[in-house]
């Protein structure tokens, strides 16, 4: 019993001590702890306020920069004003010495001005005085020598302003013509195509004579079925080894040559193969057609065309006028167009578009009445053109309606130049003598001429006028009077030139 007590007490007495060092224990720790966050709680307040100064002074840095900037921009600107101030006190000197200047000036005109009258009333007496003497003298009236002195004056002055009109008509008209060569020279050096030659007949050429028979069938029945499938006449004669086609539809001419050369060359020829080879040859240069229209407008530029237009420009490629082909010669106005559109400020795009589609009317005016201007203008119109091209197209031609734009000019200049270019077109003999003839005819029904001659492929007119009845001031009025007739009566390719040539010879003989 003792035992166990003692032992309670003893374990009693080691819980009470082992409490009190751990609480100890556990103060120390506390304590240091403590004093640890305490160390650290000082290193932190230091490292504050060392960054704290180091702010401060970077602030105190930066303020003195600003500070410093904004005194020099503050001298830049005082300097700057100063400166003005000068200048504007300068300009103040400078009008104070113009006003004085001015008001000098302004009281010597008075005084001028008041000797200039008493001059001129002095005058008007010495020339009242003067008139009467010299109407005493003359035995004239004032009015009476007025006249006959202005009649003189206008008489001189007549033939001086006739004189000086020539020599500025000449002078301007030089360099008129001079500027003019310049650009269209200039349009045709950068545009060239080739003349392509055709008339209304094909010749398809034969293996041999025996095909002719073979051609023509029993009976006739292949060469009318092959003339009933295409609309054109086939002439078959003594030409060795050759067969005509015939015809003014140049697209069924050029369908009938393509059909004819697969039978020949394919050997079976019978009404039910030639309608055959007629539908896909009719397939074929329809294609063709389509590709050629895209070709001329590739070739001109032109983009946003309707599909019909496009199919029209192909068909002009089987068209010819004095045998220069239409589509060529539709695609070199163009080219002529935008160039000298580019020459002189006008409208490039519309030149261009109207220089290609200024013949649109040809391709189908054998379907319609009417001049090919106004059919092409019309077409144009219907397939979505603008104005300005629509007008260009039916003014290419004068005799339809005045252009009343430059682009229309330059369109009609461009297809004048096109066709009137050496070796553009052809004509027949009787016809460029006809127009010689009548080139003549117009010089020689003026009086006062003595001879004239057509020459340069009537591209110029030589009149030799009688001296003794026109002098040379009615030279140049005969010039002007032969080149406004011709414009009014005769239709001519491109341009006419007209030379008055009047001279007097002195002819003696040494015995």
């Amino acid at each position: 019993m003792d035992s166990a007590i003692l032992i309670l007490l003893s374990s009693l007495l080691a819980l009470v001590i082992g409490v009190g060092f751990g609480y100890f224990v556990r103060q120390y720790l506390v304590a240091a702890d403590l004093k640890l966050r305490e160390t650290n709680a000082e290193k932190l307040m230091a490292e504050a306020s060392a960054k704290k100064n180091e702010l401060l002074l970077e602030a105190k840095d930066e303020a003195l920069k600003i500070r410093q900037a904004a005194e020099l921009e503050h001298r830049e600107r005082r300097t700057e004003v100063q400166r003005m101030e000068r200048r504007i006190q300068q300009k103040d000197e400078n009008l104070d010495r113009r006003l004085e200047s001015a008001e000098r000036r302004e009281k010597a005109l008075t005084t001028k001005e008041k000797e200039l009258e008493g001059l001129r009333s002095e005058i008007e007496g010495l020339k009242v005085q003067q008139f009467k003497e010299l109407e005493r003298v003359s035995g004239l009236t004032r009015e009476v020598a007025k006249a006959e002195i202005l009649k003189a004056v206008e008489d001189e002055v007549r033939v001086d302003a006739a004189k000086r009109a020539r020599e500025i008509e000449a002078q301007f008209r030089e360099e008129a013509e001079r500027k003019a060569r310049g650009i269209v020279t200039t349009a045709v050096q950068r545009c060239a195509t080739d003349l392509v030659a055709e008339t209304t007949v094909s010749v398809v050429p034969l293996p041999n004579d025996e095909m002719k028979g073979r051609i023509i069938g029993r009976e006739g029945r292949n060469i009318r079925a092959l003339e009933s499938a295409t609309g054109v006449d086939l002439i078959i004669d003594d030409t060795p080894d050759a067969v005509t086609l015939s015809g003014f539809d140049p697209v069924r001419r050029e369908i009938a040559r393509l059909a004819l050369t697969k039978l020949i060359t394919d050997g079976r020829i019978h009404p039910a193969r030639i309608e055959e080879i007629v539908h896909k040859t009719k397939l074929e240069v329809e294609a063709a057609i389509r590709d050629a229209g895209e070709e001329a407008a590739l070739e001109a530029g032109v983009h946003g065309l309707h599909p019909e237009t496009v199919k029209l420009l192909g068909r002009m490629n089987y068209r010819t006028s004095y045998g220069q082909n239409i589509r060529l010669h539709s695609v070199e106005v163009s080219h002529l167009a935008q160039i000298i559109a580019s020459e002189i400020g006008a409208d490039v795009n519309v030149a261009r578009r109207a220089g290609l589609l200024h013949d649109l009317g040809k391709a189908v005016d054998h379907e319609f009445e009417g001049p090919h201007a106004i059919i092409g203008a019309e077409l144009a119109k219907r397939y979505g053109e603008s104005p300005k091209v629509v007008h260009a197209i039916v003014a290419h031609h004068a005799d339809e309606t005045e252009p009343q734009t430059l682009e229309a000019v330059i369109v009609q200049t461009a297809d004048a130049i096109s066709g009137a270019r050496p070796g553009a077109r052809r004509e027949t003999l009787e016809h460029y003598i006809k127009r010689l003839e009548a080139l003549e005819n117009v010089a020689n029904s003026f009086e006062g001429v003595e001879k004239s001659f057509a020459i340069q492929a009537g591209r110029e007119v030589r009149i030799i006028v009688k001296p003794e009845d026109i002098d040379d001031l009615g030279a140049v009025r005969l010039a002007r009077d032969v080149v406004k007739r011709i414009e009014e009566t005769l239709q001519y390719p491109g341009q006419v030139k007209v030379t008055v040539v009047r001279e007097t010879r002195a002819v003696d003989y040494a015995k």
